[in-house]
C-alpha cells in the first residue's frame, strides 16, 4: 500500500523529502564548515603556543616585566620556563605571521614544537637570522637563505632565512628566533610577552596554578589549553549558532511539509483505510502504517542531506572559507574533516521531523468513523474549522521564550521562540480560512466559478489550511530572515556613513606601524589638508575570550559624538578621572554601562580605573572595543606609534594623486602591508563583505520559498485528484470545464493570497525576535527594522500566481476525464 501510493503520487513525497534534505544539509554542512576550520585554527594555535601546560600571556602587545620569568621558573612543580616575545609581523612583500624570539635552549624543553635548530654553519643566537614556517616561506616569495626585512613593533629589519620551522605545520604562518635579538632589534628590550611553563610529572596543576597566578602582575594572565581551545571556539560560536539554528527552523518547515503530504494522502486514502477497518484492521496498524510511511520519506531525506550537506560543506570551504565568509578565521582555506557523530546526529533530527509531522495524520486515520470515511461525507481533513487555542498558547509560548536571556552567549530562547511562533501561526491556519472565507461564501459575486470557489474555501477549511502549512511556513521564514538582513545592511550603510566623513582613509596592518617620522612625512604632502591619526592595538580581559581592540583616537571629551556614533546621552567624568567609550559589543559582553567605573590593564603600574563616559554602536568589532583619547593612551603606554590616518583633502586636490604621495611617503615594508581608500570604496567593500557573510542565509531564503511553492503545488495537485467526483458532478449539472478552471484558479489565488498574508504577519513578527532578541544576545548589536517593501510586494504577487497557476495545472488531469466515469463509484 505504501509504494502503490508512492507510485501514484511521486511528487508529493519527493517534495517532503526535500524539505527534509534542505534543513539536514544546511545544518550538517555548517557544522562541518566551522568544525574543520576550528580543527585547523585550534591546530595553529597549539603550535604557536608549543604545547605547554601553562602560558603566562601578557594583556597587552606591550609585554610585562621580564623580572618575572626567574621568579615563575623556581616556582615548585614547574620543572622547565620558556621566556618569549611575540610580535604581529610584516614581511616587506606584504605577508603577515606572528615573530617570536625564544631562547633556543630553554624552547626545546619547554616548548620543543617551537625549537628551531640551527643550519649548518649558523648559530642558534645568531641576531641576523630567523627561522620560518612552510607557509610564512611561501607567503614571503622567499627561499632559505634570502635576506627577508620584518616590520614589527614600529621598526624594520632585514634578517636571513636560516631554515623552515620542522613542526610548525603547514598553514600557520611564523617565524622563529633568537629572544635576545628580538628585544634588541625590535625595541622591546626588558619586555616580555609570554612565558611557557613545563610542570614537573609529579605536579599537580590545580596546586600549581594557585603559586603562579599569586606572583602575576595585573598586565599578566595564565592562559592553558583549555582557555585557547574556549577563546577560539567563541571566535565564531554565535555564527554558526545561530546558521545551525536557522537551519534547524528549515528542517521544521520541512516537518510542516511532511505533514501536509501526509494529511492530504490519509484524506485520499480515508475510504481505503476505512475499509481496511471494516475487515478488521487496528487502529495502531493504520497508525504504524502511516508513521512509517514518514520515516521512510524523513530517512531518506536526512541520507540525501547528509550527503548534500558533505558536498555543500567541501564548495563552501573552498569558496568561502572556513568561516562561511564570516572573517573569523583570516584566509585560511581547511580541509574537510567529516564527523560520523555530527551526521547520526543531524539523520536523526530529520527523521524525528518526518515523523513528527506524521503523528497528527496518523492519529486523525486512526480516530476516523469508519461509515462517515466510506461515504467520503465532510472536510476530510478534519471536518471542522480548527481551534484557536493551540494557536494562541503556542504564540504565548513564542512570546514568553522571547523574553528569556542568552545561555552561554548563544540566543537558544530567541529561537525556540521563532519556532513556537512558526508552529502557533500554522496552528491558527483552519481557524483563519474559516473566518476569512466565510464573509466571502456568504456574498455571490455573480459568477459561479468564484462563488463555487469561495464556498468551497469555506467549506473545507482544513484542507485549506493543510495547503497552507507549508507555504505559510517557509514563505514566513524566508520574510523573516529578509527583514532581519535588510535592517541589519541598512544599519550598517548608516553606521557607515557616520563613521567615514574624511575623504581617504589609510591603514597598515600586521605589526608595521607608523611612526613620528612617518606621520610627520604623511602630514606634509600635497594636497593633505588636515590628518587624524588613531592607534588600535589588543586589549585582553580574559584567557578564554577573544581580546577588546583598544583605540587611540582624537576624541573632543565635550563632542564625543564627532568621533563615534554614540547610543544614547554620554555622561561627564568626575574630575581627574579618565574618560573612555566603549562599544556596544563591549557594553553588552562585560555588563559595562555609561557612568560606571572599571579597571582596565593599561597603564605603567598594569592596571588603571577609567570611566565608562558613553557607548557607541560598532558592528565592525564583535569582542568589543574601547575608545580613549590619543593623549591618554600614550600617557598610560608610552607608545606614539599610529596604524591608522583619516585624511581630509585641500580644495581641488585629486584623491589618486594624494593617495599615490602617501603610499610613496611610507617606507617600503609599511607601504608594502598599508591600505589606502576614498569613504565610498571602504563602503563598498564594507558592504560585499557583508553580502558574503550573509551568503548563506541568501541561499536559505531561496531554498525556503522553493520548497514551499513545491509543497504548496504537491498540496493543490493532491487535493485536486482527491476531488475527481466532485467535479464530475459539476460537469453533470452543466458547469463547463474552463468555469472548473476558473474555479480552480481562484481557489489557488486565495489560498496564496491567505498565504502571503499569513507568512508577511508571522515573518515580520519572526524577524523582530531576531532582530531585537537573537542579534543583541549572540552579537552584542542592535539595530532599527528596516522593512523591504518591494520585497513584500514581489513575494505577495509572486505567491499569488503561482498558487494560482499550480492549481490550475494540477485540475488539468481531473478534468481531462469523462464526466460519468468520474461520478461511476457513486452508482
Amino acid at each position: 500500500m505504501i509504494l502503490g501510493e508512492w507510485r501514484a503520487h511521486p511528487v508529493r513525497a519527493a517534495t517532503a523529502a526535500l524539505a527534509i534534505a534542505l534543513g539536514v544539509a544546511l545544518g550538517y554542512a555548517v557544522h562541518l564548515i566551522n568544525a574543520s576550520a576550528l580543527s585547523e585554527f585550534s591546530q595553529a594555535v597549539r603550535t604557536v603556543s608549543g604545547e605547554a601546560d601553562f602560558q603566562v600571556r601578557s594583556r597587552t602587545p606591550a609585554g610585562f616585566d621580564e623580572q618575572l620569568y626567574p621568579r615563575l621558573a623556581r616556582v615548585p612543580g614547574v620543572a622547565a620556563a620558556s621566556p618569549g616575545v611575540e610580535f604581529a609581523a610584516v614581511t616587506d612583500t606584504g605577508a603577515t605571521l606572528t615573530l617570536l624570539g625564544l631562547d633556543p635552549m630553554r624552547a626545546a624543553a619547554a616548548a620543543p614544537v617551537l625549537f628551531a635548530p640551527p643550519g649548518e654553519g649558523a648559530s642558534a643566537f645568531d641576531a641576523r637570522s630567523l627561522h620560518l614556517s612552510a607557509a610564512a616561506l611561501a607567503a614571503s616569495k622567499r627561499k632559505v637563505g634570502d635576506v627577508v626585512t620584518l616590520s614589527a613593533n614600529g621598526r624594520s629589519v632585514p634578517l636571513r632565512i636560516a631554515g623552515v620551522l620542522p613542526a610548525a605545520g603547514e598553514t600557520r604562518k611564523a617565524a622563529v628566533m633568537d629572544i635576545a635579538a628580538a628585544q634588541w632589534r625590535f625595541g622591546a628590550l626588558g619586555r616580555l610577552q609570554r612565558i611557557d611553563l613545563k610542570l614537573a610529572p609529579s605536579a599537580d596543576p590545580r596546586i600549581v596554578r594557585p603559586r603562579i597566578a599569586a606572583l602575576l602582575p595585573p598586565d599578566a594572565q595564565i592562559v592553558t589549553r583549555q582557555d585557547e581551545a574556549r577563546r577560539t571556539d567563541s571566535l565564531s560560536r554565535a555564527y554558526r549558532v545561530n546558521l545551525q539554528m536557522l537551519g534547524l527552523v528549515a528542517l521544521l518547515t520541512g516537518a510542516f511539509l511532511v505533514y501536509s503530504a501526509q494529511s492530504l494522502s490519509v484524506a485520499r486514502r480515508r475510504p481505503q483505510f476505512a475499509l481496511l477497518r471494516v475487515l478488521g484492521a487496528r487502529r495502531r496498524a493504520l497508525t504504524a502504517q502511516i508513521l512509517v510511511e514518514g520515516a521512510v520519506v524523513g530517512g531518506i531525506g536526512a541520507l540525501a542531506g547528509l550527503a548534500l550537506g558533505v558536498g555543500v560543506a567541501e564548495a563552501v570551504l573552498g569558496l568561502l572559507g572556513g568561516d562561511l565568509g564570516g572573517g573569523y578565521f583570516g584566509d585560511q582555506r581547511p580541509p574537510l574533516v567529516v564527523s560520523g557523530a555530527a551526521a547520526l546526529v543531524f539523520g536523526a533530527l530529520g527523521l524525528a521531523s518526518a515523523l513528527l509531522g506524521s503523528l497528527l495524520p496518523a492519529r486523525g486515520a486512526a480516530r476516523a468513523q469508519p461509515a462517515a470515511a466510506l461515504k467520503g461525507a465532510g472536510d476530510l481533513a478534519s471536518g471542522g474549522g480548527g481551534r484557536l487555542w493551540p494557536a494562541l498558547l503556542l504564540l504565548a509560548a513564542g512570546g514568553v521564550c522571547a523574553l528569556a536571556p542568552a545561555v552561554q552567549g548563544v540566543s537558544v530562547f530567541g529561537y525556540v521562540a521563532i519556532a513556537l511562533l512558526l508552529a502557533g501561526g500554522v496552528a491558527a491556519m483552519p481557524w483563519l480560512a474559516r473566518r476569512l472565507f466565510g464573509p466571502l461564501q456568504r456574498r455571490p459575486t455573480g459568477r459561479p466559478a468564484l462563488d463555487l470557489a469561495a464556498k468551497r474555501l469555506w467549506g473545507a477549511p482544513s484542507q485549506a489550511a493543510i495547503a497552507l502549512c507549508g507555504l505559510v511556513a517557509s514563505t514566513s521564514l524566508m520574510i523573516a530572515m529578509a527583514v532581519m538582513v535588510s535592517s541589519f545592511r541598512g544599519s550598517v550603510e548608516d553606521w557607515l556613513d557616520q563613521i567615514l566623513p574624511a575623504d581617504l582613509y589609510l591603514r597598515v596592518d600586521g605589526g608595521a606601524v607608523l611612526d613620528p617620522a612617518a606621520q610627520a612625512r604623511l602630514a606634509a604632502q600635497p594636497g593633505v589638508g588636515a590628518i587624524r591619526f588613531r592607534r588600535t592595538a589588543a586589549l585582553s580581559l580574559s584567557p578564554d575570550q577573544p581580546p577588546l581592540t583598544i583605540i587611540a583616537a582624537d576624541i573632543d571629551p565635550k563632542a564625543p559624538a564627532d568621533a563615534f556614533p554614540l547610543i544614547g546621552r554620554a555622561r561627564t567624568p568626575p574630575p581627574g578621572a579618565l574618560a573612555v567609550w566603549v562599544s556596544e559589543p563591549a557594553a553588552w559582553i562585560h555588563h559595562w554601562r555609561a557612568g560606571q567605573s572599571v579597571r582596565l590593564p593599561l597603564g605603567p603600574n598594569g592596571s588603571t580605573e577609567v570611566f565608562v563616559a558613553g557607548v557607541w554602536r560598532d558592528y565592525s568589532r564583535q569582542h568589543g572595543a574601547v575608545a580613549l583619547s590619543g593623549a591618554d593612551y600614550q600617557r598610560l603606554t608610552g607608545d606614539v606609534a599610529r596604524t591608522e590616518a583619516a585624511i581630509e583633502l585641500a580644495p581641488g586636490a585629486d584623491p589618486q594623486a594624494v593617495a599615490a604621495a602617501l603610499r610613496a611617503a611610507l617606507p617600503a615594508p609599511v607601504a608594502a602591508s598599508a591600505t589606502i581608500g576614498s569613504a565610498a570604496q571602504i563602503r563598498t567593500v564594507a558592504l560585499r563583505v557583508f553580502d558574503r557573510s550573509f551568503a548563506v542565509t541568501y541561499g536559505l531564503e531561496a531554498a525556503a520559498i522553493v520548497v514551499g511553492l513545491a509543497g504548496a503545488a504537491a498540496a493543490f495537485a493532491a487535493q485536486t485528484l482527491a476531488r475527481t467526483r466532485e467535479f464530475g458532478m459539476l460537469r453533470h449539472i452543466g458547469v463547463r470545464r474552463g468555469q472548473v478552471a476558473t474555479m480552480l484558479a481562484a481557489e489557488g489565488a486565495m489560498l496564496g493570497a491567505l498565504g502571503a498574508a499569513a507568512g508577511l504577519i508571522l515573518g515580520f513578527a519572526m524577524s523582530q525576535v531576531l532582530i531585537h532578541v537573537v542579534n543583541p544576545q549572540s552579537f552584542h548589536w542592535t539595530m532599527r527594522t528596516q522593512v523591504p517593501w518591494g520585497l513584500f510586494i514581489g513575494v505577495t504577487t509572486a505567491l499569488i500566481a503561482a498558487s494560482a497557476g499550480a492549481s490550475l495545472l494540477a485540475g488539468r488531469r481531473a478534468l481531462s476525464q469523462d464526466a460519468v466515469l468520474a461520478v461511476r463509484e457513486d452508482w
